[in-house]
């Protein structure tokens, strides 16, 4: 009786993620060409190109998933649902820098791999479109509840300060030495806080607390 033919595992975009990360650290450089990165991991070259056009969309797509698998999380938890535009952001800061934590020697590497910064940050084009496209609809959510036109906030210039103070945090979590990284859950609920209290137009204590606390972190 013919036996049949063995069928390949199907290759998933988790798995070449995975491949690619691995490959990173344990060589501490990225794979020199798609073929051998495919035949080093015992896979054909055409299920790359499924789901990756080069290695530089696959590393954008490695900042996009930590930010799908944040918001999964997210939107898995019932609580969350209820909860307000401030503590959404806030629960959505605390679990994406957990899932860099995770991954902390990979991140480092990529975000320290060249001497020209901006070529470090270009992995990162994706991942703003999602901080900025998540940060939106938080504001319009906000906006479609206040009465008046003048109580609402401005969408674009609130994504985009979502954006600046991510970049913050990250550059602050770089450098964070402190045990589970607890300076930089400080950091994110004070500028969070900061932010939704400056939009507010509440009072300005938290401002000058935020203030302080950058300046003592900064001059340690």
């Amino acid at each position: 009786m013919a036996t049949k033919p063995k069928t390949e595992k199907k290759l998933s975009k988790i798995d070449i993620i995975t491949f690619y990360m691995d490959h990173v650290l344990l060589h501490e450089h990225v794979p020199k060409s798609v073929y051998k990165f495919a035949k080093d991991h015992k896979f054909e070259e055409k299920n790359f190109y499924k789901y990756f056009g080069n290695f530089d969309a696959l590393r954008e797509g490695i900042w996009e998933t930590f930010f799908q698998n944040a918001h999964s999380l997210m939107s898995n938890n019932e609580e969350v649902a209820n909860y307000g535009s401030r503590e959404k952001m806030l629960t959505f800061f605390y679990t994406f820098f957990e899932i860099l934590s995770a991954n902390r020697s990979y991140v480092l590497y990529v975000l320290n791999e060249h001497g020209d910064q901006m070529k470090n940050m270009k992995q990162l084009k994706g991942l703003r479109k999602h901080i900025k496209s998540f940060a939106k609809d938080l504001i319009e959510d906000d906006n479609d509840e206040k009465a008046y036109s003048f109580l609402k906030r401005n969408e674009n210039i609130y994504s985009e300060g979502a954006w600046i103070q991510f970049l913050f945090l990250l550059k602050f979590w770089k450098d964070d030495s402190s045990p589970d990284f607890e300076k930089t859950d400080v950091a994110i609920e004070k500028s969070v806080n900061t932010i939704f209290d400056v939009f507010d137009n509440t009072p300005l204590e938290k401002v000058f607390d935020f203030g302080k606390f950058l300046y003592k972190e900064t001059m340690k």
